[in-house]
Protein backbone atom coordinates (compact mmCIF):
# COMPACT_ATOMS: atom_id res chain seq x y z
CA UNK A 1 0.00 0.00 0.00
CA UNK A 2 1.36 3.36 -0.75
CA UNK A 3 2.11 5.69 2.10
CA UNK A 4 -0.50 8.31 2.73
CA UNK A 5 0.45 11.86 3.03
CA UNK A 6 -1.42 15.57 3.82
CA UNK A 7 -2.00 18.58 2.28
CA UNK A 8 0.53 20.26 4.42
CA UNK A 9 3.40 18.23 2.76
CA UNK A 10 2.52 19.10 -0.31
CA UNK A 11 4.96 21.92 -1.88
CA UNK A 12 3.19 24.82 -3.84
CA UNK A 13 5.00 23.12 -6.92
CA UNK A 14 3.12 19.94 -6.28
CA UNK A 15 -0.16 20.86 -5.62
CA UNK A 16 -0.41 23.06 -8.90
CA UNK A 17 1.34 19.90 -10.84
CA UNK A 18 -1.35 17.70 -9.63
CA UNK A 19 -4.33 20.02 -9.99
CA UNK A 20 -2.96 21.50 -13.63
CA UNK A 21 -2.79 17.99 -14.76
CA UNK A 22 -6.08 17.22 -13.86
CA UNK A 23 -7.11 20.44 -15.50
CA UNK A 24 -5.54 19.11 -18.58
CA UNK A 25 -7.29 16.19 -18.22
CA UNK A 26 -10.81 17.47 -18.54
CA UNK A 27 -9.95 20.43 -20.77
CA UNK A 28 -9.10 17.98 -23.71
CA UNK A 29 -12.24 15.79 -22.75
CA UNK A 30 -14.70 18.69 -22.65
CA UNK A 31 -12.64 20.13 -25.50
CA UNK A 32 -12.67 17.61 -27.85
CA UNK A 33 -16.23 16.22 -26.72
CA UNK A 34 -18.11 19.83 -27.07
CA UNK A 35 -16.82 20.13 -30.63
CA UNK A 36 -18.06 16.99 -32.10
CA UNK A 37 -20.96 18.60 -33.52
CA UNK A 38 -18.65 19.87 -36.41
CA UNK A 39 -17.66 16.68 -37.86
CA UNK A 40 -21.69 16.05 -38.05
CA UNK A 41 -22.70 17.64 -41.46
CA UNK A 42 -19.17 16.24 -43.52
CA UNK A 43 -19.51 13.03 -41.87
CA UNK A 44 -23.19 12.34 -42.89
CA UNK A 45 -22.61 13.42 -46.14
CA UNK A 46 -19.65 11.45 -47.07
CA UNK A 47 -21.10 7.91 -45.52
CA UNK A 48 -24.46 9.30 -46.89
CA UNK A 49 -26.19 9.04 -43.63
CA UNK A 50 -28.74 10.98 -42.10
CA UNK A 51 -28.29 14.09 -39.73
CA UNK A 52 -30.32 12.49 -37.05
CA UNK A 53 -27.79 9.47 -37.26
CA UNK A 54 -25.12 11.29 -35.90
CA UNK A 55 -26.99 13.25 -33.82
CA UNK A 56 -28.20 10.06 -31.94
CA UNK A 57 -24.46 9.58 -30.76
CA UNK A 58 -24.58 12.69 -29.18
CA UNK A 59 -27.91 11.81 -27.45
CA UNK A 60 -26.21 8.21 -26.57
CA UNK A 61 -23.58 10.29 -24.91
CA UNK A 62 -25.50 12.25 -22.73
CA UNK A 63 -27.12 8.83 -21.61
CA UNK A 64 -23.86 6.86 -21.62
CA UNK A 65 -22.67 9.51 -19.55
CA UNK A 66 -24.89 9.99 -16.65
CA UNK A 67 -25.43 6.31 -16.85
CA UNK A 68 -21.52 5.60 -16.13
CA UNK A 69 -20.79 8.60 -13.99
CA UNK A 70 -21.78 7.12 -9.96
CA UNK A 71 -20.12 3.86 -11.19
CA UNK A 72 -17.39 5.66 -12.11
CA UNK A 73 -17.33 7.43 -8.80
CA UNK A 74 -17.93 4.56 -7.02
CA UNK A 75 -15.11 3.18 -8.06
CA UNK A 76 -12.59 6.37 -7.92
CA UNK A 77 -13.75 6.70 -4.56
CA UNK A 78 -12.71 3.15 -3.71
CA UNK A 79 -9.78 2.40 -5.44
CA UNK A 80 -8.74 5.88 -6.59
CA UNK A 81 -8.60 8.11 -9.59
CA UNK A 82 -5.68 6.60 -11.41
CA UNK A 83 -7.17 3.58 -12.63
CA UNK A 84 -10.41 5.14 -13.71
CA UNK A 85 -9.10 8.15 -15.16
CA UNK A 86 -6.39 6.40 -17.54
CA UNK A 87 -9.20 3.89 -18.41
CA UNK A 88 -11.43 6.34 -19.25
CA UNK A 89 -8.69 8.02 -21.43
CA UNK A 90 -7.79 4.98 -23.17
CA UNK A 91 -11.71 4.43 -23.84
CA UNK A 92 -11.80 8.11 -25.08
CA UNK A 93 -9.26 7.47 -27.80
CA UNK A 94 -10.85 4.31 -28.77
CA UNK A 95 -13.81 6.13 -29.60
CA UNK A 96 -12.56 8.84 -31.39
CA UNK A 97 -10.54 5.90 -33.34
CA UNK A 98 -13.91 3.93 -34.16
CA UNK A 99 -15.18 7.33 -35.15
CA UNK A 100 -12.61 8.05 -37.61
CA UNK A 101 -13.00 5.22 -39.33
CA UNK A 102 -16.27 4.56 -39.50
CA UNK A 103 -18.31 3.52 -42.74
CA UNK A 104 -21.61 3.71 -41.41
CA UNK A 105 -24.20 5.03 -38.84
CA UNK A 106 -23.19 2.41 -35.58
CA UNK A 107 -19.39 3.11 -35.22
CA UNK A 108 -20.30 6.83 -34.62
CA UNK A 109 -23.30 5.41 -32.07
CA UNK A 110 -20.84 3.48 -30.41
CA UNK A 111 -17.41 5.44 -30.66
CA UNK A 112 -19.07 8.84 -30.04
CA UNK A 113 -22.20 7.71 -28.29
CA UNK A 114 -21.37 5.04 -26.41
CA UNK A 115 -17.78 4.97 -25.75
CA UNK A 116 -16.95 8.55 -25.24
CA UNK A 117 -20.11 9.25 -22.82
CA UNK A 118 -18.14 6.64 -20.66
CA UNK A 119 -15.03 8.05 -21.11
CA UNK A 120 -16.15 11.76 -20.20
CA UNK A 121 -17.47 9.88 -16.51
CA UNK A 122 -14.04 8.81 -15.80
CA UNK A 123 -11.90 11.66 -16.79
CA UNK A 124 -14.42 15.46 -16.34
CA UNK A 125 -16.20 17.12 -13.18
CA UNK A 126 -16.63 13.78 -10.66
CA UNK A 127 -13.15 12.87 -11.48
CA UNK A 128 -10.85 15.92 -11.01
CA UNK A 129 -12.92 17.35 -8.27
CA UNK A 130 -12.28 14.40 -6.19
CA UNK A 131 -8.37 14.77 -7.09
CA UNK A 132 -8.68 18.92 -6.54
CA UNK A 133 -10.92 18.43 -3.22
CA UNK A 134 -7.30 16.83 -1.56
CA UNK A 135 -4.88 18.71 -2.66
CA UNK A 136 -6.31 22.31 -1.69
CA UNK A 137 -6.67 23.21 2.10
CA UNK A 138 -10.21 22.73 3.00
CA UNK A 139 -11.26 26.88 2.96
CA UNK A 140 -9.96 27.06 -0.83
CA UNK A 141 -11.67 23.78 -1.89
CA UNK A 142 -14.70 25.18 -4.05
CA UNK A 143 -12.40 28.01 -5.53
CA UNK A 144 -10.15 24.36 -6.54
CA UNK A 145 -13.40 23.01 -8.19
CA UNK A 146 -14.02 26.12 -9.75
CA UNK A 147 -10.84 26.44 -11.46
CA UNK A 148 -10.63 23.06 -12.54
CA UNK A 149 -14.22 23.53 -13.91
CA UNK A 150 -13.08 26.61 -15.92
CA UNK A 151 -10.74 24.09 -17.47
CA UNK A 152 -13.50 22.68 -19.70
CA UNK A 153 -14.05 25.48 -21.29
CA UNK A 154 -10.69 26.60 -22.49
CA UNK A 155 -10.70 23.29 -24.15
CA UNK A 156 -13.46 23.93 -26.16
CA UNK A 157 -11.70 27.21 -26.91
CA UNK A 158 -8.52 26.06 -28.11
CA UNK A 159 -9.93 23.18 -30.15
CA UNK A 160 -12.67 24.91 -31.79
CA UNK A 161 -10.12 26.89 -34.17
CA UNK A 162 -8.24 23.31 -34.65
CA UNK A 163 -11.12 21.79 -35.64
CA UNK A 164 -12.19 24.05 -37.73
CA UNK A 165 -8.89 24.30 -39.68
CA UNK A 166 -8.52 20.72 -40.58
CA UNK A 167 -12.02 20.44 -41.49
CA UNK A 168 -11.38 22.93 -44.04
CA UNK A 169 -8.29 21.71 -45.35
CA UNK A 170 -8.07 17.62 -44.66
CA UNK A 171 -11.29 16.66 -44.43
CA UNK A 172 -13.44 15.43 -40.92
CA UNK A 173 -11.26 12.08 -40.31
CA UNK A 174 -7.55 13.57 -40.25
CA UNK A 175 -9.58 16.15 -37.74
CA UNK A 176 -10.60 13.31 -35.45
CA UNK A 177 -7.25 11.21 -35.87
CA UNK A 178 -6.10 14.66 -35.00
CA UNK A 179 -8.08 14.66 -31.95
CA UNK A 180 -7.32 11.13 -31.26
CA UNK A 181 -3.91 11.98 -30.62
CA UNK A 182 -4.48 14.92 -28.74
CA UNK A 183 -6.31 12.44 -26.55
CA UNK A 184 -2.93 10.27 -25.70
CA UNK A 185 -2.04 13.44 -23.84
CA UNK A 186 -4.67 12.67 -21.53
CA UNK A 187 -2.78 9.54 -20.53
CA UNK A 188 -0.05 11.13 -18.74
CA UNK A 189 -1.99 13.90 -16.97
CA UNK A 190 -4.30 11.52 -15.46
CA UNK A 191 -1.04 9.54 -14.07
CA UNK A 192 0.24 12.65 -12.86
CA UNK A 193 -3.30 14.15 -11.62
CA UNK A 194 -3.42 11.05 -9.66
CA UNK A 195 -0.82 11.56 -7.42
CA UNK A 196 -3.42 13.02 -5.11
CA UNK A 197 -4.52 9.86 -4.58
CA UNK A 198 -1.76 9.28 -1.77
CA UNK A 199 -3.52 12.24 0.13
CA UNK A 200 -6.63 11.32 2.23
CA UNK A 201 -10.37 11.07 0.83
CA UNK A 202 -12.02 11.85 4.50
CA UNK A 203 -10.74 12.14 7.84
CA UNK A 204 -9.17 9.06 9.91
CA UNK A 205 -12.53 8.96 12.07
CA UNK A 206 -14.63 8.47 9.01
CA UNK A 207 -12.66 6.32 6.59
CA UNK A 208 -14.59 3.31 7.62
CA UNK A 209 -17.56 4.69 6.17
CA UNK A 210 -19.48 2.28 3.73
CA UNK A 211 -21.02 3.26 0.38
CA UNK A 212 -24.08 1.57 1.73
CA UNK A 213 -24.15 4.27 4.79
CA UNK A 214 -23.40 6.75 2.70
CA UNK A 215 -26.19 6.04 0.08
CA UNK A 216 -28.54 5.99 3.11
CA UNK A 217 -26.78 9.76 4.79
CA UNK A 218 -27.68 11.19 0.97
CA UNK A 219 -31.07 9.14 0.59
CA UNK A 220 -31.99 10.93 3.89
CA UNK A 221 -31.00 14.14 3.72
CA UNK A 222 -33.36 16.63 2.33
CA UNK A 223 -31.15 19.03 0.65
CA UNK A 224 -29.49 16.65 -1.03
CA UNK A 225 -32.40 15.57 -2.33
CA UNK A 226 -33.44 18.98 -3.57
CA UNK A 227 -30.18 19.98 -5.28
CA UNK A 228 -30.61 16.46 -7.24
CA UNK A 229 -33.52 17.29 -8.72
CA UNK A 230 -32.64 21.10 -9.27
CA UNK A 231 -29.67 19.89 -11.00
CA UNK A 232 -32.18 17.95 -13.32
CA UNK A 233 -33.39 21.41 -14.16
CA UNK A 234 -30.03 22.90 -14.61
CA UNK A 235 -29.67 20.02 -17.12
CA UNK A 236 -32.63 20.92 -18.75
CA UNK A 237 -31.94 24.71 -19.44
CA UNK A 238 -28.58 24.40 -20.83
CA UNK A 239 -29.91 21.62 -23.03
CA UNK A 240 -32.61 23.15 -24.72
CA UNK A 241 -30.78 26.44 -25.64
CA UNK A 242 -27.70 24.81 -26.67
CA UNK A 243 -30.03 22.54 -29.14
CA UNK A 244 -32.65 24.60 -29.94
CA UNK A 245 -31.33 28.23 -30.35
CA UNK A 246 -29.88 27.39 -33.50
CA UNK A 247 -33.52 26.65 -35.04
CA UNK A 248 -34.74 29.22 -33.25
CA UNK A 249 -32.61 32.04 -34.60
CA UNK A 250 -32.82 30.26 -38.22
CA UNK A 251 -36.99 30.88 -37.36
CA UNK A 252 -36.33 34.30 -36.66
CA UNK A 253 -34.01 35.42 -39.96
CA UNK A 254 -31.11 35.23 -38.13
CA UNK A 255 -27.89 34.75 -39.76
CA UNK A 256 -26.14 31.45 -38.48
CA UNK A 257 -23.36 32.78 -37.17
CA UNK A 258 -25.34 34.21 -34.58
CA UNK A 259 -25.67 30.49 -32.96
CA UNK A 260 -21.90 30.03 -33.32
CA UNK A 261 -21.10 33.08 -31.44
CA UNK A 262 -23.92 32.06 -28.82
CA UNK A 263 -21.54 29.26 -28.13
CA UNK A 264 -18.45 30.97 -28.02
CA UNK A 265 -19.60 33.34 -25.65
CA UNK A 266 -20.79 30.76 -23.82
CA UNK A 267 -17.05 29.41 -23.56
CA UNK A 268 -15.98 32.22 -22.89
CA UNK A 269 -17.40 33.65 -20.32
CA UNK A 270 -17.88 29.54 -18.97
CA UNK A 271 -14.18 30.47 -17.63
CA UNK A 272 -14.74 33.68 -15.65
CA UNK A 273 -18.05 31.78 -13.95
CA UNK A 274 -16.36 28.54 -12.78
CA UNK A 275 -13.41 31.02 -11.53
CA UNK A 276 -15.92 33.87 -10.01
CA UNK A 277 -18.41 31.03 -8.38
CA UNK A 278 -15.99 28.53 -7.06
CA UNK A 279 -14.10 32.12 -5.42
CA UNK A 280 -17.45 32.91 -3.68
CA UNK A 281 -18.33 29.26 -2.64
CA UNK A 282 -15.40 29.56 -0.14
CA UNK A 283 -16.97 33.12 1.09
CA UNK A 284 -21.03 32.78 0.85
CA UNK A 285 -23.63 30.47 1.46
CA UNK A 286 -23.55 28.13 -1.93
CA UNK A 287 -27.30 26.86 -1.63
CA UNK A 288 -27.87 31.06 -2.16
CA UNK A 289 -25.28 31.23 -5.01
CA UNK A 290 -26.74 28.13 -6.46
CA UNK A 291 -30.59 28.58 -6.17
CA UNK A 292 -29.28 32.60 -7.55
CA UNK A 293 -27.79 31.12 -10.41
CA UNK A 294 -31.25 29.30 -11.06
CA UNK A 295 -33.20 32.04 -10.73
CA UNK A 296 -31.26 34.50 -12.84
CA UNK A 297 -30.81 32.22 -15.71
CA UNK A 298 -34.98 31.63 -15.87
CA UNK A 299 -35.22 35.56 -16.11
CA UNK A 300 -32.66 35.67 -18.88
CA UNK A 301 -34.91 33.10 -20.95
CA UNK A 302 -38.06 35.32 -20.03
CA UNK A 303 -35.83 38.35 -21.29
CA UNK A 304 -34.60 37.09 -24.48
CA UNK A 305 -37.20 34.84 -25.90
CA UNK A 306 -40.41 37.37 -24.83
CA UNK A 307 -38.90 39.94 -27.55
CA UNK A 308 -37.40 39.35 -30.99
CA UNK A 309 -33.79 38.65 -31.13
CA UNK A 310 -31.47 41.50 -31.93
CA UNK A 311 -27.22 41.15 -32.84
CA UNK A 312 -27.11 42.84 -29.65
CA UNK A 313 -29.97 40.71 -27.30
CA UNK A 314 -27.73 37.91 -29.08
CA UNK A 315 -24.45 38.79 -27.43
CA UNK A 316 -26.24 39.88 -24.44
CA UNK A 317 -27.91 36.48 -23.84
CA UNK A 318 -24.53 34.45 -24.49
CA UNK A 319 -22.41 36.25 -22.38
CA UNK A 320 -25.30 36.30 -19.78
CA UNK A 321 -25.77 32.30 -20.45
CA UNK A 322 -21.98 31.68 -20.03
CA UNK A 323 -21.84 33.51 -16.84
CA UNK A 324 -24.45 31.28 -15.01
CA UNK A 325 -23.48 28.37 -16.88
CA UNK A 326 -21.01 25.77 -15.34
CA UNK A 327 -20.61 28.38 -12.06
CA UNK A 328 -22.94 25.15 -10.81
CA UNK A 329 -20.26 22.93 -11.04
CA UNK A 330 -17.93 23.97 -8.24
CA UNK A 331 -21.14 25.28 -5.98
CA UNK A 332 -22.57 21.65 -6.16
CA UNK A 333 -19.78 19.75 -5.76
CA UNK A 334 -19.02 22.17 -2.32
CA UNK A 335 -22.09 21.36 -1.32
CA UNK A 336 -21.87 17.66 -1.45
CA UNK A 337 -18.52 18.17 0.67
CA UNK A 338 -20.08 20.10 3.16
CA UNK A 339 -23.03 17.61 3.90
CA UNK A 340 -20.71 14.84 3.55
CA UNK A 341 -17.65 15.14 3.29
CA UNK A 342 -14.87 13.74 0.96
CA UNK A 343 -15.07 10.30 1.70
CA UNK A 344 -17.92 9.77 -1.30
CA UNK A 345 -17.38 12.53 -2.86
CA UNK A 346 -17.21 11.10 -6.62
CA UNK A 347 -20.22 8.69 -6.14
CA UNK A 348 -22.17 11.76 -4.46
CA UNK A 349 -22.05 13.99 -7.30
CA UNK A 350 -22.14 11.64 -9.68
CA UNK A 351 -25.59 10.71 -8.69
CA UNK A 352 -26.59 14.07 -8.78
CA UNK A 353 -25.11 14.24 -12.47
CA UNK A 354 -27.25 11.54 -13.38
CA UNK A 355 -30.30 13.45 -12.76
CA UNK A 356 -28.91 16.49 -15.04
CA UNK A 357 -28.26 14.53 -17.59
CA UNK A 358 -31.54 13.13 -17.20
CA UNK A 359 -32.85 17.02 -17.61
CA UNK A 360 -30.06 17.47 -20.35
CA UNK A 361 -32.17 14.44 -22.43
CA UNK A 362 -35.66 15.78 -22.02
CA UNK A 363 -34.56 19.44 -22.94
CA UNK A 364 -33.04 18.18 -26.16
CA UNK A 365 -36.56 16.15 -26.91
CA UNK A 366 -39.27 17.83 -24.97
CA UNK A 367 -37.86 21.25 -26.37
CA UNK A 368 -38.25 19.31 -30.16
CA UNK A 369 -41.63 17.88 -29.23
CA UNK A 370 -43.49 20.59 -27.72
CA UNK A 371 -42.47 22.91 -31.34
CA UNK A 372 -43.71 20.27 -33.58
CA UNK A 373 -46.85 20.09 -31.52
CA UNK A 374 -47.36 23.39 -31.46
CA UNK A 375 -45.20 25.06 -34.28
CA UNK A 376 -42.86 27.38 -32.19
CA UNK A 377 -40.71 27.05 -29.34
CA UNK A 378 -42.98 29.67 -26.82
CA UNK A 379 -44.29 26.67 -25.03
CA UNK A 380 -41.07 24.82 -24.07
CA UNK A 381 -39.14 27.81 -23.44
CA UNK A 382 -41.90 29.17 -20.84
CA UNK A 383 -41.89 25.67 -19.71
CA UNK A 384 -38.48 25.74 -19.21
CA UNK A 385 -38.60 29.07 -17.14
CA UNK A 386 -41.63 28.10 -15.05
CA UNK A 387 -39.60 24.89 -13.70
CA UNK A 388 -36.48 26.90 -13.41
CA UNK A 389 -38.42 29.39 -11.04
CA UNK A 390 -39.40 26.75 -8.87
CA UNK A 391 -35.66 24.78 -8.78
CA UNK A 392 -34.56 28.23 -7.85
CA UNK A 393 -36.41 28.59 -5.26
CA UNK A 394 -36.42 25.23 -3.53
CA UNK A 395 -32.43 25.65 -3.85
CA UNK A 396 -32.37 28.97 -2.01
CA UNK A 397 -34.25 26.95 0.57
CA UNK A 398 -32.47 24.00 0.59
CA UNK A 399 -31.05 22.09 4.30
CA UNK A 400 -27.76 22.66 3.77
CA UNK A 401 -26.52 21.51 7.24
CA UNK A 402 -23.86 18.38 7.77
CA UNK A 403 -25.00 15.19 8.54
CA UNK A 404 -25.31 14.07 12.28
CA UNK A 405 -22.01 12.38 11.66
CA UNK A 406 -20.02 15.37 10.01
CA UNK A 407 -21.61 17.69 12.61
CA UNK A 408 -19.84 15.20 15.51
CA UNK A 409 -16.60 15.83 13.17
CA UNK A 410 -16.38 19.36 13.26
CA UNK A 411 -13.65 20.18 15.64
CA UNK A 412 -11.58 17.11 14.05
CA UNK A 413 -9.31 18.86 11.55
CA UNK A 414 -9.92 18.29 7.84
Amino acid sequence: MRKAFHVADLSRGQAYTILGSAALMMTLAMGIRQNLGLFQAPASRELGIAISDFALAISVQQVAWGLSQPFAGILADKYGTRWVSLAGSLILVAGLWLTATAESALPIVVGSGVLFGIALACTTSGITANIAARVVRPERRTLAFGIVSAAGSVGTMVTAPLAAWLLTHDGWRVGLWAFALLAVLMLPAAWIGSRADKLPNGRATDLDLTLGKALGEARRHPGYVVMALAFFVCGLQLVFVTTHLPTYLAQCGMDPSYSALVLMLVGGFNIVSSWLFGWLGDKYPKRLLLGGIYLLRSVALVLFFSFPPTPLSVVLFGATLGILWLGVIPLVNGLVVQIFGLRFLSTLTGIAFLSHQAGSFLGAWGGGYLFDLVGSYDLAWKVAVMIGLVAGTMQLLMNDRPTARMQALQPATA
